[in-house]
């Protein structure tokens, strides 16, 4: 992986790339309507990735497909979000979390929340 520093918001942020997909392992992906105020999600609504992506709004999984390659692939997005309601988890026991607002303009009140968790390794 590559680490790459970058200034957001006056704060230092550390954003890690995939450099070698063949040393990182998978993790599942769930998708859960975190805030909506869209008619065509409610609030609580779960998504497995990739399989449910059909039953999601096109513009809500397009506007989250970058941070779901990246967490599937056991990537990490730097800020934190602290002290709001996005705050999220970084790699507890396995598990990552991310925050997406869908970019409609016309119910843009729709958030989703990314759950990576990471797939225990298979012993043979």
């Amino acid at each position: 992986m590559v680490v790459d520093t970058i200034i957001h918001a006056e704060k230092e942020i550390h954003i890690i790339t995939i450099a070698s997909l063949k040393s990182i392992s998978m993790r599942e992906i769930e998708l859960e309507i975190f805030e909506s105020g869209c008619p065509g999600h409610k609030v609580g609504e779960k998504f497995k990735y990739p399989e449910d992506t059909g039953k999601m709004c096109t513009w809500l999984i397009e506007s989250a497909s970058h941070m779901i390659k990246i967490l599937r692939h056991d990537g990490k997005l730097g800020w934190s979000y602290e002290g709001t309601p996005y705050e999220k988890v970084l790699d507890k026991d396995g598990v990552t979390t991310e925050f997406v607002r869908c970019p409609d303009p016309t119910c843009a009140g729709v958030v989703l929340k990314i759950t990576a968790t990471t797939i225990p390794s298979r012993q043979k």
